[in-house]
């Protein structure tokens, strides 16, 4: 099995600061950009991008950091800002000749694209979400014995130097731990791909943990800051989640609602790697969020 989306053509494209991305465009019609998650490169969105190449164009690139994308050394705390991550998306896209597009993610890269909505909301004409919070939030709902399932959160938020050693340590472990404790169905991560995913993760140990350590920093900031100044997603927005409210004691939409006053919020019996799981759903609900 190939660990290329079939039928897309592959490029890496310079966006600002010479970091270079990984990027796999296919079809035609308008743009609409998908960010893979954790631990996973665009290589996630291989159905869903070839429905919806159809009759649009796809834009799947490896988020900095990530996959064969450029992995900088994180010298300051904006290398992996995922305001710096969002305007490596709007670049490329540019890049591409699209001023304006949709733009999904997964995860990780759900936390990009909520960032790329508020930072460019004239750029972004829809967003969807796929099994994430946005980070303020992901941190308030967070406590006591609960939290134990964010454990990842907790270590990569420290210091640089122990999380690094602890996970290289044992990275094949540490990131397949994670693909097989939150698949809702194995079989839908065939072995080629599962082994391109840790291949991929044990090479970006430090570059992934300087995501995530940017999101327990200067990411909490950004978003604290847009909800002090009232700022909220302008275009209309779908999140597809896991019914995590009803196992951490919270309610969801409310959250997002707060953040997305155009939402469709949408649970899914489907485990957290959806796009692989379940992407005719997931195809089905990214068509109808492009026609409001």
């Amino acid at each position: 099995m190939s660990t290329a989306i079939a039928g897309f053509d592959y490029q890496r494209v310079t966006v600002d600061g010479g970091v270079a991305l990984n990027v796999a465009v296919g079809g035609s019609g308008s743009p609409v950009v998908l960010l893979h998650g954790f631990p996973q490169t665009h290589l996630m969105w291989r159905h869903v991008a070839a429905d919806l190449a159809a009759d649009h164009t796809v834009i799947c690139p490896d988020l900095r950091g990530y996959g064969a994308s450029d992995k900088p050394a994180a010298d300051t705390e904006q290398t992996y800002a995922k305001r710096t991550m969002a305007a490596d998306v709007v670049a490329l896209a540019r890049a591409l000749g699209h001023e304006r597009f949709a733009l999904a993610g997964h995860d990780r890269g759900a936390l990009v694209a909520v960032r790329a909505g508020l930072d460019h909301p004239d750029t972004v004409t829809h967003l969807a979400s796929l099994d994430v919070l946005p980070t303020l939030d992901m941190w308030d709902v967070l406590h006591g014995a609960s939290a134990s399932v964010a454990f990842h959160l907790y270590l990569m938020a420290q210091p640089p130097g122990l999380p690094e050693r602890m996970i290289s340590a044992s990275a094949d472990a540490f990131f397949g731990h994670f693909l097989d404790a939150w698949a809702g169905d194995p079989a839908a991560m065939p072995a080629p791909v599962r082994a391109e995913y840790l291949r991929a993760s044990r090479e970006a140990v430090d570059s992934i943990v300087a995501d995530y350590r940017a999101s327990a920093g200067i990411d909490v900031a950004h978003d604290r800051a847009d909800r002090d100044a009232g700022r909220r997603l302008a275009m209309p927005v779908t999140v597809i989640q896991q019914d995590w409210g009803a196992a951490l004691g919270y309610d969801a939409a409310a959250v997002w609602r707060a953040w997305a006053p155009d939402l469709e919020h949408r649970t899914t019996s489907a485990g957290h790697f959806m796009a692989e799981e379940a992407p005719a759903e997931i195809s089905a609900a990214l068509r109808a969020l492009l026609t409001r």
